[in-house]
């Protein structure tokens, strides 16, 4: 009788690991790797999506807002810089 027990409890696990490698194989994944999207197995059946490029300037709205309130900013002048130090055995 404990070997028959045995058996079934062997088969079970058999069948239990055999299922999780059939789901595995067929649900695939997709993952992220170092900021790359690796394809899950349903890529040539994805859709494409297209998003066009946006402005090179994030906050070109608040720039131009800015330039349009003050049409002729003042600049401060930039302070000369000191002359650099003498190099080591040179006077």
């Amino acid at each position: 009788m404990t070997g028959e027990k045995k058996n079934r409890h062997s088969w079970r696990a058999i069948l239990l690991c055999m299922g999780a490698l059939f789901s595995l194989a067929v649900t695939g994944c997709q993952v992220d790797v170092g900021g790359q999207t690796l394809p899950s197995p349903y890529y040539l059946t994805d859709d494409v999506q297209y998003f066009p490029t946006g402005p090179k300037m994030k906050v070109q709205r608040e720039a131009d807002a800015m330039k349009a309130a003050n049409p002729n900013p003042v600049y401060p002048s930039p302070s000369p810089s000191p002359p650099p130090p003498p190099a080591p055995g040179q006077q």
